[in-house]
């Protein structure tokens, strides 16, 4: 379908830029780094260095890490380590078996293996000051063995100036870049959400407002195809209802044939035929009436739904009901007035009917108000809680409609408070009783 209006870019091609300009701006940055950093150069200790830091145990330059530690690291013997470790000894003035020196290698380098008798063995320097002026390149460990036993390890810093401001860099490209990610994630799963708000809607209220046509052409057709199966699901809905509510209406007329032609019966059948025929037309009334109200858009208001829940409880109490309220504080709600007293009335009916009392709670919470309905009777059996909502279905099994009710009542009320965007459940109480828990938005 083709939508009306501007043309709308494709959100493939949309996605596709943002991606583009995210990898021009890291590779941009990149270039400004390659160009204003000079390369670093690897950094040059001299022997004597080293061997006061050894000696002191201590290094007041920050130009090493210096420390103490029983057990030193294995080395794998190297000709380059071999003859700087005999240079410390002689700087140090003690046996080079108590030296020892490593060189980190660099990430992923594999380790070269030497062969010891290849390489013929280093001459010591000849004189302290010799040795002292050696240098060491790059990072290391050296090691020096203790007189008690314990070893003096130091290192040569790893986190150079220069690495600290390639650190910097880096942070200061991924909040360069972040915008554009940001905008790249809120495109993509806002009309996601939009949509599966539109479909909680549609859920709860087959009548809510349609999908605003807008954003990329795939959400623009997207959001069109949304409204048009909504309009077809409405018109569904109506075109059944309307059948059932014509059935139920025109069952009134061979109905009134039925009583005239029943006068003429002999009393004991017109009796008994009477009966069944005012049945027939209290089903043909409730049928219509639970049509009309499932079908009918509700008009809402602000109104306190403890005060409604009042109404409905005073009068039942002027019957004679053994019905109760707890107390609490006004809840106010968008809703329908005489909607929402008529499933109150129902549920808390149905209470009485069946178990003779019925109390009722309202709580807020922060998004939505509850409200119980609670009995004190022998509950319901978990077949019958999943099929009671069922138009018609009637937990009492007697076909006595004093006793049992035509079934439509859950049925109306369960619409009653989907109608208002909640719900409506039962779950069997502990030890015994039934509770019917109706869930609105605040």
């Amino acid at each position: 379908m083709k939508i009306l209006g501007a043309p709308r870019s494709p959100l493939f091609l949309r996605v596709f830029l943002l991606m583009l300009i995210c990898v021009g701006v890291v590779q941009l940055m990149n270039v400004v780094l390659l160009i204003a950093v000079q390369s670093p150069a690897a950094r040059i200790f001299t022997v004597g260095e080293v061997a006061d830091a050894l000696a002191r145990g201590s290094d007041q330059t920050d130009t090493f890490s210096v420390e103490r530690t029983s057990k030193p690291e294995n080395f794998k013997w190297n000709p380059r380590a071999e003859r700087l470790a005999l240079a410390i000894a002689t700087a140090l003035r003690v046996d080079p078996e108590r030296i020892q020196i490593s060189f980190p290698l660099p990430f992923l380098q594999r380790e070269q293996i030497y062969n010891r008798a290849g390489i013929p063995a280093p001459v010591a320097p000849a004189s302290v000051d010799a040795a002292r002026t050696a240098v060491v390149i790059g990072d290391f460990i050296a090691t020096l063995r203790n007189q008690d036993g314990t070893w003096t390890v130091v290192r040569s810093s790893r986190f150079e100036r220069w690495r600290w401001f390639v650190l910097l860099w880096l942070i200061l490209s991924a909040a360069a870049v972040a915008p554009f990610a940001w905008t790249l994630a809120r495109r993509l799963t806002k009309p996601i959400a939009a949509f599966a708000e539109a479909a909680e809607r549609l859920g709860r209220d087959p009548r809510t407002a349609p999908i605003p046509i807008q954003g990329p052409a795939e959400i623009a057709d997207a959001a069109s195809a949304f409204n048009r199966m909504q309009g077809r699901l409405n018109r569904y809905v109506d075109d059944r209802a309307t059948v059932v509510g014509a059935v139920a209406h025109d069952l009134r007329t061979p109905l009134m044939r039925l009583g005239l032609r029943l006068e003429a019966a002999p009393d004991k059948l017109r009796t008994s035929c009477e009966g069944d025929i005012r049945d027939m037309e209290a089903m043909v009334a409730a049928t219509l009436s639970y049509v009309r109200d499932t079908n009918t858009a509700l008009e809402r208001r602000p109104l306190d739904l403890r005060s409604l829940a009042e109404t409905v409880i005073d009068d039942l109490s002027d019957r004679g009901a053994a019905v109760s309220l707890a107390p609490g504080d006004p809840v106010v709600i968008d809703g329908n007035s005489a909607a929402l007293k008529a499933m109150l009335g129902n549920l808390v009916g149905n209470a009485i009917k069946y178990t003779g009392s019925a109390e009722v709670s309202i709580f807020a919470d922060r998004d939505q108000v509850r409200i119980e309905v609670e009995d004190e009777g022998p509950g319901m059996s978990p077949e019958d809680i999943e099929r009671a909502f069922e138009p018609f279905f009637r937990g009492e099994r007697s076909r006595n409609r004093d006793t049992g009710g035509i079934g439509l009542g859950l049925a109306s009320a369960r619409g009653t408070a989907r109608a208002h965007g909640g719900d409506l459940t039962l779950r069997n109480r502990e030890p015994c009783g039934l509770a019917a828990t109706v869930t609105l938005p605040l």
